[in-house]
């Protein structure tokens, strides 16, 4: 796999979230620039709105949101894709496909980002990614299991 390239991923760390520790919320925002191709992520109790207010990225709506949730069995990373509904750029076809080819892509870089986190608690390499594409069409709007961190280390 190893598409990411590490030298165009900006990762910020903000104020209430550890390097090394899972203290929850503990939510990922990554967006990107089409004419760089560089990738910014940043890692905090909440999700960066300042980063997905621009106008271009409220049209694009290509940012990928994620959290970390407890469940029964232990945490699980929830990974949220906007596919359609409001104003977006591409149908919704179009977009849940590319949605579907960047995802390694983008679990790569929240592994990488937040690898001093793995390296305290490895366990979190087993835990669950479930993805969740955003849509107004049945067809697009569903729930996915993407593996385990440890897929895309």
């Amino acid at each position: 796999m190893a598409r990411l390239q590490i030298d165009k991923l900006h990762t910020r760390l903000v104020d209430g979230a550890r390097p090394d520790g899972l203290v929850l919320p503990r939510r990922y925002t990554l967006t990107h620039s089409d004419s760089t191709g560089d990738l910014f992520l940043t890692i905090a109790p909440d999700y960066d709105r300042k980063q997905i207010s621009g106008a271009y990225t409220r049209l694009m709506r290509d940012e990928v949101l994620a959290e970390w949730l407890q469940e029964g069995a232990g945490p699980v990373l929830h990974v949220y894709c906007h596919v359609s509904g409001g104003i977006v750029v591409g149908t919704a076809g179009l977009r849940y496909g590319i949605f579907r080819r960047e995802l390694p892509l983008v679990l790569e870089a929240f592994r990488y980002g937040d690898r001093q986190l793995f390296e305290a608690h490895p366990e979190l390499d087993r835990a669950a990614i479930r993805v969740h594409f955003h849509a107004r069409q049945a067809q697009y709007k569903k729930v996915e299991d993407w593996g385990t961190p440890g897929d895309y280390a």
